[in-house]
């Protein structure tokens, strides 16, 4: 597995408005898919295009007001 530094720095070389305190907060697996998820976002998108959303989260949220 890449060093959590690594990830770091090859997800502020994609997007490079990120923060790097913010990003250590989080662990190397959630850092991990944050950067596949941006290397999807630079593919064409199509018929060949996919990402697939992992099973731990809904797909759609919602709240309730008040």
């Amino acid at each position: 597995m890449i060093e959590k530094n690594r990830l770091i720095e090859l997800i502020q070389q994609t997007n490079q408005s990120s923060d790097r305190e913010w990003l250590e907060q989080f662990d190397q697996a959630d850092l991990r898919l944050y950067l596949d998820h941006l290397d999807i976002t630079h593919e064409p998108r199509g018929g060949g295009s996919s990402w697939t959303r992992r099973g731990d989260t809904p797909a759609v949220v919602w709240r309730k007001a008040g």
